[in-house]
């Protein structure tokens, strides 16, 4: 049996991205980057400076009217891998609006466009990129979630 279009509601979106995401004041960083780049790494120096957890390596987001919500999915929640040490469990956060995308690469360009963003199920998202091994990367990513996140309120 089929519904007239919009009959239903609107149809909830969600995927499963390859990214770390922690969270501060209610609003994520989606920490994204190749395998082996640092994205738990990075995660557990912000957790240092505050942030709680919401998934490490994969994470889920889901659209929520004009915004993104990130959880982790149920196999790994509460989980974060430090290397040299394993899997440890920490607390986390889950269905947190989505501020912010980290870009790690060792490509910075030193004076970056103010605007970038990418789209994620339709909902476009500020974008910054950082090198995840820089002693600053913390300072970076806290800075800049300040300055371009998007705010929820």
């Amino acid at each position: 049996m089929t519904q007239a279009k919009g009959a239903a509601g609107p149809r909830l979106s969600a995927e499963t991205v390859h990214a770390s995401a922690v969270a501060t004041d209610g609003r994520a960083v989606l920490i994204t980057g190749p395998s082996g780049s640092g994205k738990s790494d990075l995660a557990l120096r912000l957790l240092d400076r505050g942030f709680t957890l919401v998934s490490d390596d994969q994470t889920i987001v889901k659209r929520d009217g004009d915004r993104l919500v990130a959880s982790a999915p149920a196999n790994i929640a509460g989980k974060l891998e430090i290397r040299g040490i394993g899997i440890v469990d920490m607390e986390t956060l889950s269905e947190v609006p989505v501020a912010l995308i980290v870009e790690l690469t060792s490509d910075i360009q030193r004076l970056p466009d103010d605007s970038r963003e990418r789209p994620i199920l339709g909902v476009s998202l500020p974008l910054i990129s950082i090198d995840a091994m820089a002693a600053s990367a913390p300072s970076k990513v806290a800075l800049a979630l300040d300055r371009m996140g998007l705010k929820f309120g």
